[in-house]
């Protein structure tokens, strides 16, 4: 191939290494990162079972004379004079946040909170009662006789 003085730039196979180069960098990088979503949408999961926790003894103490939790999501959410859950656990019965689906029952002496995965957001399930301990299992939803986290 014939060069002109002066003229300058790139070979098409310097191209092509660079662009391999840059492919398998990705190809490493976003596994990780997709694990690091997942960690992290755990752990935002953790913290808000751990609120609604929280939350229920609040509402219990406070507003149920120390003998029912609330029944649902929405109830902590509009407790009067008080939010005791932010807008988007308290909002609704059934919230989304970071990945995660949430539910709630509640009734004199007893409450139980879960922690289901989107698909692809998570891998474990969430569960936490008035015991206060947090417990997930990862091929089905949570319950009170799974393990806790350590």
């Amino acid at each position: 191939m014939r060069r002109h003085r002066g003229q300058r730039g790139f070979s098409l196979i310097e191209l092509l290494i660079v662009v391999a180069i840059i492919g398998i960098i990705a190809a490493i990088a976003i596994p990780n990162l997709l694990k690091a979503r997942k960690a992290s949408n755990e752990a935002s999961a953790i913290n808000s079972i751990r609120t609604i926790w929280s939350a229920q003894t609040i509402y219990r103490k406070t507003f149920a004379n120390d003998t029912t939790y609330a029944p649902d999501l929405r109830t902590l959410g509009t407790a009067p004079g008080a939010r005791i859950l932010d807008v988007v656990l308290g909002g609704s019965n059934n919230p989304t946040k970071s990945g995660y689906d949430f539910s709630m029952t509640g009734s004199t002496g007893s409450f139980s909170a879960k922690a289901a995965p989107q698909t692809g957001r998570g891998d474990r399930h969430f569960f936490v009662d008035e015991s206060a301990v947090i417990r997930y299992n990862y091929t089905a939803t949570a319950s009170a006789s799974d393990r806790p986290i350590q």
